[in-house]
Formats: C-alpha cells, sequence, structure tokens
C-alpha cells in the first residue's frame, strides 16, 4: 500500500493517472504501450493502495500541466524528442527506442514478440541463421532477450550473442523482410534510414540477466575469438563488484530489500570494497550481527554465493528499472 505521505515514484503517478481515467480510457492508452511498460503499469495500479485526495489532485494537475505546454515543433523536434525520452525512460533505456522512432522505423511483428514466452520465441527462431535471432535478440529487453538464450542450443549461444555485440545497423529493406516474416504484412522502404540495433551494450544488458556461470563461459567464449570486444562487453555489464561504486543512499535502498541471509551468503568471498560498502550503511549493530552470521557460518559452495549475488543484482535491476535508482557500470568507475 502506498503511503501517501512519501513522494510516488514516477510509474506509481503513472499510475494514478491511468486509474483516474477510468477503465476505457485506461484501456486505449495501454494499447499503445509495450508489453513490459503494460506489465510495470498493471503492477503499479493494482499495489498503488491508498492515495490522498491531495496527491491525486497534485499529480493530476502536474500532469494537465505537461500535456498543456506548447507543442515544440520546427527544427528542434528531434532534439526536444530526445530530451523527453530521456527524461522519461532513462538514458540507457531510452538510446535503444529513440534511433528508431526517429527513423521511422515501425517493426509491429518484432514488437509482438515482446508479448510471447522466451521459450515460444526461441523455438520460433531457434532454426534460422545465427544473424536473424542476433537482430531478434537486440530487439529484445535485456532480462526477456536472456532468458531466450538460455532455450536456445548451447553451442549457439555464445555465436549469437557476438553478433549481438557487433550489431551497428542494418538496410532498413532487410529490417522490412524480417519484420514480415514476424508479422506477414509488409513495412517499411528500402530509402529508408538503416536501423539501429545491438551493440555491445545490448549483449552486456542479456548477459546481466543469464544465470551464474552462464555470463562468463558467454564471455569467455567471445573473448577467445575477438579479446577486445570480450573486455568491451565485459565493461560495460553491472557485476556484484559495482555494488562498491553505489551511493550511499542508493545503498541503504537497496539493502532494505534485501534479506540478511542472503546478504551475508553473498558477501562470502566479495571484494572487500564491497563489504565495507553495505556495512559502511548499516547501523553498528546491524553490521556487527552481518559480521558475526558471515563468521558464523560453515563452509558453502561457491555456487551458492553466487546464487545469492545474482539474487541481489536482480533485486537491484528490477529497482533499476522502476527507476528507484541507478546503475553504474564498470567502464563508469572511478571516473
Amino acid at each position: 500500500m502506498a503511503d501517501s505521505t512519501e513522494p510516488l515514484s514516477g510509474t506509481q503517478r503513472a499510475a494514478v493517472v491511468l486509474l483516474s481515467l477510468g477503465e476505457a480510457q485506461a484501456a486505449e492508452v495501454l494499447r499503445h504501450m509495450d508489453a513490459k511498460d503494460v506489465q510495470k503499469l498493471g503492477v503499479a495500479m493494482a499495489t498503488v493502495g491508498d492515495v490522498s485526495h491531495r496527491m491525486v489532485e497534485k499529480v493530476i494537475g502536474e500532469f494537465a500541466d505537461v500535456i498543456t505546454q506548447p507543442a515544440k515543433i520546427g527544427d528542434g523536434a528531434d532534439e526536444y524528442v530526445r530530451a523527453v525520452l530521456k527524461q522519461a525512460l532513462g538514458e540507457e533505456r531510452a538510446s535503444s527506442v529513440i534511433d528508431r522512432i526517429l527513423t521511422g522505423q515501425n517493426t509491429p511483428g518484432l514488437d509482438a514478440l515482446k508479448w510471447m514466452e522466451p521459450k515460444a520465441i526461441a523455438d520460433l527462431v531457434r532454426h534460422e541463421h545465427p544473424q536473424i535471432i542476433a537482430i531478434v535478440l537486440a530487439h529484445l529487453e535485456g532480462d526477456q532477450g536472456a532468458e531466450v538464450l538460455k532455450c536456445l542450443p548451447e553451442a549457439l549461444r555464445g555465436d549469437v550473442l557476438m553478433r549481438v555485440a557487433t550489431l551497428d545497423s542494418i538496410p532498413a529493406h532487410a529490417l522490412t523482410e524480417l519484420n514480415d516474416v514476424m508479422a506477414r504484412q509488409f513495412t517499411g522502404t528500402k530509402t529508408a534510414k538503416p536501423a539501429v540495433v545491438g551493440g555491445a551494450k545490448v549483449a552486456a544488458s542479456i548477459l546481466n540477466f543469464m544465470d551464474a556461470g552462464s555470463d562468463e563461459t558467454l564471455l569467455q567464449s567471445i573473448s577467445e575469438v575477438d579479446g577486445a570486444l570480450g573486455d568491451e562487453i565485459r565493461d560495460l555489464m553491472f557485476v556484484f563488484d559495482n555494488l562498491a561504486t553505489m551511493e550511499d543512499r542508493t545503498m541503504q535502498a537497496i539493502l532494505r530489500e534485501v534479506s540478511s541471509d542472503t546478504l551475508a551468503l553473498a558477501l562470502r568471498g566479495a571484494d572487500p570494497r564491497v563489504r565495507a560498502k553495505v556495512t559502511g550503511n548499516m547501523s553498528q549493530r546491524a553490521a556487527e550481527i552481518l559480521i558475526d552470521d558471515m563468521e558464523s557460518r560453515g563452509p558453502v559452495r561457491l555456487a551458492e554465493v553466487e546464487a545469492a549475488q545474482k539474487e541481489i543484482l536482480a533485486q537491484v535491476r528490477k529497482m533499476a528499472e522502476s527507476g528507484d535508482i541507478t546503475l553504474q557500470t564498470r567502464s563508469e568507475d572511478f571516473v
């Protein structure tokens, strides 16, 4: 239940607006959103709880102020779209859609895959050329792409992920032909600008959601073929050690969502900087209990430690997706 005394997140504010519209209008708005945003808003609408009339009026008033601002048209329209999307989605998520919007790319067939189960997507593309599979994965969110990759034959995964990492742009007509296969309708033209997809950051995002051990195995297979590319992907990944560079307020928010048992297990063998960051953002008594818990545990398997770290990282990425925190990758450390 939402506490009306605390500020609402962006997703919760959007949920308040939709709940205020009525069923028919809210459904019409959701119809124009992609699967991931619908899921996020659906959860927010179901869990936002009791919100005071004053808060509802404030949210609706701010929303009305935004939509009644003069339209930004003319030569600066592209930059305005970029700025709005970055503000709404964050730098990382916005960058994956900005170029498609501004180049007029229309890919309903590929976008429809976002509503499918990962195994169904894998079954649909497993017999396609690895380059085709890479383009499909590049159009998915990182977590969904990771689930699809897990469902593909192990021998195929490294090749596909390397192709994702080396994707830059593909001719519009090629994208159109692929979309036609998925949507059974022809869109786009051969004179349109190339679609910008894939890249090392997309590959890193997919690897971030792979199981413990699988990410390193895939990275190693890529590094054996292209060492520089493997290093670039690794630098763009968010890993457990990155927790050491989190702001104190962010770390405190993360600790509120993680159980002490999971934390004690995950910190076994962790970088001392991560331990210091964690204990430094706890009360002295809580830190002492955590350290005692770690020291009193008997030997544990490395797989258990990695699983606990993955559980924490999954929670961190969930918080980042909702806009509650901002992730910092290896390449951003100590800049």
